[in-house]
This record gives C-alpha cells, structure tokens and sequence, in this order.
C-alpha cells in the first residue's frame, strides 16, 4: 500500500491494482482484486490503519474478474454500498455470464470465477455518485459498462480502470478490450477533463498534470 495521492493509496495485487480513498465518511474502494484476494485487502486496510468496516462505498470500474473478485466478500463484510454502470451489472451480479476472450478463459483455469455481488447503486451515465466530490464517467470500449471516476482533490484524481493502462512515461490503451472504437474516444474523452494524477487497474500511477499524458495520446492516435 503506497499513497499516490492525497488520501488516495494504490494497493498492488499481483498484476492488477486496487485503490483506496480516505474520505471524512469512511473508505473509499476502487475495485476489489481477483477471487480470493480480500483477505489480502483487509490486511492492508489494517496495515493503513483502517479497518474493512470502515469502507462505505466500492467504486466498480467494470466486470472483469481481476476487477470485481473480491466484491461480494468485502460487501459482505463491510455492508458498503456497491456501484457499478447498468451495462455490466448482470455480469457482476451472475444474471448474465461474462463474455471471455481466449486469454481470460486460460487464466479462468488457474482462478477461480467471481462470486455474484449485488449492486446497490446502478449507473446510466456520467454524474455524480453516492460520495461528495467524486464524479463517474462513462467511458466504454474495454467493456460495455466500463466507467472512470474522477476525484475533486488537489488538482483533480482520475481512477481510469482498464480505459488505460499506466506507465511511467504515459498511459497506454489496454489489450483484451471488446470494442476499439469505443474505447478511443473515451481516451478522447478522458483527455478532455482535468486531472493532475492518473491511476489505472495495471502499471504505475502518473503523476504531475497526467491530464498531458491523455492529451498526447489522443493526438498521436490511440492504437486500434
């Protein structure tokens, strides 16, 4: 657990991160690891002098299984509040079984499948969420119901999930996304707020008006 941000620690779990904002309310989650890893995210917690009862909110990004595996476990013993894009809500809450790339099928042979969460607070576009000064924005193409959140803390905090991934130089776009497309112009989009830190699902924060970052990759062309 390292802090990134002002009351925001980035927690590395293998090869995906999960985020944690400190708030006047309580805790903040940003997506919960793969199956099995919320021991592991107590823990932390604890090392961060928090407590897994402290966390009142869990920001989804999106469904995949790296992302939403520790759900159900840490909303069942936090009693958080759960929100997450309607486009990917039946997957997280099993009425839908996710659709997966021959990657994500090999790695479901070493993992095992998420548990269904239920979602208590169901997105349908960009706005703001059940936390003060925390925006999500809808931000598809890596999957259909994919959203970023953006944190109104210092010179702005972006949570951009898998819309990017990170890097020290500047984010890339992600690989095993479902439409391209879609997923270049929520770079685009992204590129158009403002933001001083980004943070991502996989590789390193960027820190120091990243909001540039999003921009240059917008005007080199974002990979298809």
């Amino acid at each position: 657990m390292r802090e990134v941000a002002d009351g925001v620690l980035q927690l590395r779990m293998g090869f995906v991160n999960l985020h944690v904002v400190v708030t006047d309310d309580g805790v903040v989650l940003v997506d919960t690891g793969l199956p099995g890893q919320a021991p592991a995210v107590v823990r932390a917690l604890a090392e961060a002098r928090k407590a897994v009862g402290d966390i009142t909110t869990i920001l989804v990004t999106h469904q995949h299984m790296d992302h939403v595996g520790g759900l159900a476990e840490l909303r069942r013993r936090s009693d958080a509040r759960v929100v997450a894009h309607t486009l990917d809500v039946p997957v997280i809450t099993g009425a839908e079984a996710p659709a997966l790339t021959t990657v994500q099928k090999l790695v479901g042979l070493f993992v095992k499948t998420p548990e269904p969460a239920p979602v208590d607070e169901v997105l349908t576009g960009d706005g703001p969420v059940p936390v003060p000064g925390i925006r999500a924005f809808h931000t598809p193409g890596h999957t259909p119901g994919h959203v970023s959140y953006l944190l109104d803390r210092g010179g702005g905090v972006l949570f951009a999930g898998d819309a990017a991934a990170g890097g020290k130089v500047r984010p890339t776009p992600r690989a095993m996304t479902d439409d391209r497309v879609a997923a270049r112009a929520s770079i685009a989009r992204l590129a158009d707020l403002d933001f001083d830190v980004a943070v991502f699902g996989h590789g390193s924060a960027v820190r120091g008006r990243a909001v540039e970052r999003f921009r240059d990759l917008v005007r080199r062309g974002a990979p298809g």
